[in-house]
Order: structure tokens, then sequence, then C-alpha cells
């Protein structure tokens, strides 16, 4: 049998690949509409992702009131500050970088871990953390599938988790992880806006992979 025969095609192939390596986390956003055929399309993604024990902790709220996203915007920008000042020397230097997009993008999507998690023992007794894990994988499809279809996403963290589960009404025991920004942009950054920024730079690969113990540089690939 053909190794390959169960991959795609050259160009399916390579239509994955820039995805991943286009996708963006954007902060700037040009207004318009998200057509609910295609945020259907986008969270149906989100839902086909991997889970852990297949408990699919992932929970998403579509925030569609004006004034409900203007008390999220005003949380982020609370954060904001006091982020700045935990940084100390760099927060002149945060303040200067757009953080979100809440108020400008077309959809804002709220993404929450649900009540009644500890049920699920499968893959969680020693790592309990793979609920977040999990729900990081859908958000993940969810931004690649954006990114196919021409959309800009960012991923909001700057929040506090308690304050922001009191504005939407949530459960005992669920927690919010992301607040989505998503719809059209002007045009994708040709690189991490972070890394533009000088904020960060990507690190070399061979830095990140080890050879059978912690710290061994492997191989060349």
């Amino acid at each position: 049998m053909n190794p390959n025969c169960h991959a795609f095609s050259v160009p399916e192939i390579a239509g994955v690949y820039r995805a991943i390596h286009e996708r963006r986390d954007m902060r700037h956003f040009s207004g318009g509409a998200v057509p609910d055929e295609q945020l259907q399309r986008l969270l149906q993604a989100a839902h086909h992702a991997p889970s852990v024990g297949f408990m699919q902790p992932w929970r998403f709220i579509r925030v569609r009131s004006q004034p409900l996203r203007e008390s999220l915007h005003a949380l982020v920008e609370q954060e904001r500050l006091l982020t700045a000042q935990a940084l100390g020397q760099r927060e002149d230097e945060f303040m200067k970088l757009k953080v979100q997009g809440v108020l400008d993008a077309a959809e804002l999507l709220v993404v929450a871990l649900p009540p009644g998690r500890e049920a699920h023992i499968f893959g969680r007794r020693t790592l309990p953390e793979m609920d977040l894990a999990s729900a990081a994988c859908a958000i993940q499809n969810l931004w690649l599938a954006a990114r196919a279809e021409g959309l800009g996403m960012g991923w909001v963290s700057i929040f506090c988790p308690v304050k922001l589960a009191a504005l939407l009404n949530m459960p005992e025991g669920s927690k919010p992880i992301a607040m989505l920004c998503l719809g059209p942009v002007d045009a994708f950054y040709d690189q991490p806006m972070l890394q533009a920024e000088k904020w960060a730079a990507r690190a070399e690969l061979a830095d990140m992979v080890f050879e059978d113990h912690w710290g061994q540089s492997a191989a060349p690939l």
C-alpha cells in the first residue's frame, strides 16, 4: 500500500500550511459583518476539535448586545491598566500596543469552560488542565478556518474571569477563557504584531526541540 495514500492533494496540503503560517492574532478590524452561514461553518470547525476523553469542554457565547459589548470592552481596559502597571519598566511600551478589537470586530464570541468538568476523569486524573487544552484546540480550529475564509480573529485574554462570568450570568463552576474578536480586516499583518512592534520575536525551533532528555539538543532534522 502506498504510505501516502491518505494524504491530501498537493494544493490541499499547501492550503493547510498556508492557513497555519498566515494566521495572525488580529487587533485591527474593518467592521462589516459575518454572515450567519459562515459563522455556523466556523463554529462547526471549532466543534470538531479533538478533546481529551471526548469531553468537548467548549461553550461559545455570541455577544450581540451593544451595551454588553461596551461593558466587556471596559473590563478589558481595566485589566489593560493593571497589566501595564505589573510590567514595571515596560509599562509605557505596553500602553502603546493595541491589545483588543472588542468594539471594532464584526463578531464577539466568549469561549468558556462549562461547570461539571470534574466528572470527566478519562485523561484528566493527573492532568486536569486538559479541559483548557482541549478548548484551546477548538479555538485554534476556528482561527484557522477563519483565516482560510479571509476573516481576521484575535484572542483577548486581558480580563478578570470572575467579573466577565458575572456580566454573562455564567453558572458557578464555569470559567471564561477567551474573548474572540472576529470579522473582516483591511489586511493581515505580514508578521505577528508583537514581533513587528519589537515586543517579542519568534524563537528558533531548534531551541524548542530536545532529544531523549530535557535540554539535550536533538539531531538536526
